[in-house]
């Protein structure tokens, strides 16, 4: 999820969300109804005084909570309420083998649930229910309450399809994105499927060249949004920002905002309305890396404000239920978090999660967020951190 690519080269920035496990073990191994990844926050931001732009704003705590896994790591989470949450990742058997496992939190304490099938590897989560969970990475994989189904996603005819994220959708369907890829990563391009609620079906999309998808929101049946990266020939071409957006009847091309010359790429976003969607990532010149966020009206696709924090990609976006809205991502061990101002009209640094975040979730009627990954020291040590807000709620 997170390997330690040099900043020269950001259009690899998406697959940074493959967990490092995973390429140690390569000889082994061949997120809430409107935003996959949705985030709490602190109290709201129009409640707060003025705060100097380079200010990191300190409002709320965050807590680590005992997991059952000694070593491997966590790469998704997702919840229901205060005492329902998951987490999909890996346990480290030995020095080659590994299994993947689902956690779930029940008020209290993170306990191991089940364990998913051989070659889950799962990246991605997707809660509806206790007994409606996906689990997508290197298979897609189906929690009905007691059982995990392998349900194979459709033939795609660049190649095999690595879906990155999950959202599910009205009417028990859920849509996966990410990328198909005939020989490497390097010649991989967008790819969405359908889960109709029988199969996944592959997606017609836009010719937009190599690149892939990271990010997807559902609004409603007729209203969908992708978020990922167009990648060019060469490094000295600048990377650009993909928006995808779905209407009902075709998926079509959205210009992505933000300056001419800067590597640009967009890996979560979550949708609080038909008129009001954010996706964040990265945006890189000249080697010097900072947050990159943009925001739809409903007419069109604006930039906003992020302060100027060294390696601060974003990964992560979404509204805590008093309000708040919160950006969460970070290179490697430095975690970084940012809170919207929406008087001020410009991002916040605030508080930031204190692990290697590769997943995040807002708690329905709550301000309090769980991030999930893996300690900033340590050998794959396993790591859930939860925030709550100075209310306390």
């Amino acid at each position: 999820m997170t390997p330690a690519h040099p900043s020269t080269t950001p259009a690899r920035e998406p697959r940074r969300r493959r967990a490092p496990l995973l390429v140690a073990l390569a000889a082994a191994v061949v997120a809430a109804p409107l935003g996959l990844a949705a985030l709490a926050g602190d109290p709201a931001a129009s409640a707060a005084p003025a705060t100097p732009v380079g200010a990191v704003v300190h409002a709320g705590t965050w807590q680590r909570t005992p997991v059952p896994v000694a070593k491997g790591d966590l790469t998704a989470i997702a919840a229901l309420s205060d005492t329902q949450a998951w987490a999909v990742g890996y346990r480290l058997k030995s020095a080659t083998a590994l299994e993947a496992v689902a956690l779930r939190w029940n008020g209290t304490t993170w306990r191991q649930e089940s364990t998913l099938p051989a070659n889950s590897f799962p990246q991605a989560l997707a809660v509806r229910s206790a007994a409606d969970i996906w689990a997508v990475g290197s298979a897609t994989e189906h929690w009905d309450g007691s059982t995990w189904t392998t349900r194979p996603l459709d033939r795609d005819p660049a190649g095999r399809v690595v879906p990155d994220a999950v959202a599910s959708a009205p009417g028990g369907r859920a849509w996966t994105v990410g990328r198909a890829m005939s020989r490497s990563v390097k010649d991989g391009v967008p790819a969405v499927q359908l889960w109709d609620g029988t199969s996944w079906q592959r997606q017609t999309l836009p010719d937009v060249g190599t690149g892939e998808l990271s990010g997807v929101t559902v609004v409603a049946a007729d209203d969908v949004w992708a978020v990922g990266t167009s990648y060019t020939a060469d490094e000295k071409t600048p990377q650009t920002a993909l928006l995808l957006h779905w209407d009902g009847t075709a998926w079509k091309k959205i210009t992505a905002p933000g300056p001419a010359g800067a590597h640009q790429w967009l890996t979560g976003v979550t949708a609080l309305g038909a008129d009001d969607i954010w996706a964040v990532g990265g945006s890189a010149t000249g080697g010097s890396e900072s947050p990159y966020a943009v925001h739809w009206d409903g007419t069109k696709w604006t930039t906003t404000t992020t302060p100027d924090v060294p390696d601060a990609r974003l990964r992560a976006v979404g509204r805590a239920a008093d309000g708040t809205l919160r950006a969460v991502g970070g290179k490697g061990s430095a975690p970084v978090a940012l809170r919207w101002n929406a008087p001020a009209e410009r991002w916040q640094q605030t508080t930031g999660p204190g692990i290697v975040v590769r997943g995040f979730t807002t708690v329905p009627k709550s301000s309090r967020l769980w991030a999930a990954g893996i300690a900033t020291h340590g050998d794959l040590v396993p790591a859930i951190t939860r925030f709550s807000g100075t209310s306390g709620k």
